[in-house]
């Protein structure tokens, strides 16, 4: 991804950028597999916390509210929906903070973070956009800090990778592939990562959304 290189907005189109909170609700299953993203990290009160690709801030204010006294903190590369994400952390009255991200270099300084969060991210991103974001993921994570991903995996069955085609259509087929082949933990080990493993699949209308821990021990 280069400096303000083009991205993929949330629904593809930025003038739908605004129905991606009622989606979300309708069809994703997303306080399930949020919820289910938030137990894995098992946050406490002084974690420091990064959300990569923030979206709208549903997960962030979900992590606060059962963390109250963690530090959250956003990035995300699409200025709409920071916008949306700025509006909900006001309106929540948390104190989270959100910056925007150039597609290159994270603007935090490494070994800044206990863990980062991702949440449907990564299906956005190009084998060449996933390997460049996991490094700089790497740098801002503490030695001992953990990576938590919940996106699009490996269909359970053929019905779930028939659904997918959905989100491939808006998304597209060649940054998606690595996530419905299963390759996202292989890409994960190869920025540095140990100890990565797949932990939960939950199913949506449109695919299998899998849960993925990874640990920076060196």
């Amino acid at each position: 991804m280069t400096k303000n290189a083009k991205f993929i907005p949330v629904l593809k189109f930025d003038w739908l950028t605004r129905f991606f909170d009622p989606l979300m609700k309708l069809t994703m299953s997303e306080k399930k597999f949020k919820k289910a993203l938030l137990l894995q990290a098992d946050i406490k009160d002084n974690d420091i916390i990064l959300d990569f690709g923030c979206g709208t801030a549903t997960l962030m204010i979900m992590a606060k509210k059962e963390a109250p006294k963690a530090s959250i903190y956003g990035v995300d590369v699409d200025p709409n929906v920071l916008k949306i994400a700025k509006n909900k952390v006001k309106n929540s009255g948390y104190e989270i903070s959100l910056r925007a991200y150039d597609g290159i270099s994270l603007p935090y300084k490494s070994e800044t973070f206990d863990k980062v969060l991702s949440s449907l991210v990564f299906h956005h991103l190009t084998r060449s956009q996933k390997e460049i974001v996991l490094k700089e993921i790497y740098r801002t994570l503490k030695f001992g800090g953990e990576l938590h991903i919940a996106d699009f995996g490996r269909a359970s069955n053929i019905f779930m990778r028939g659904m997918f085609l959905i989100i491939q259509l808006f998304d597209g087929f060649i940054n998606t592939s690595d996530n419905v082949n299963g390759l996202l933990p292989e890409i994960i080990r190869e920025a540095g990562f140990d100890k990565v493993i797949e932990h939960k699949r939950i199913m949506t209308l449109f695919g299998t959304i899998s849960l993925y821990r990874a640990i920076k021990l060196l």
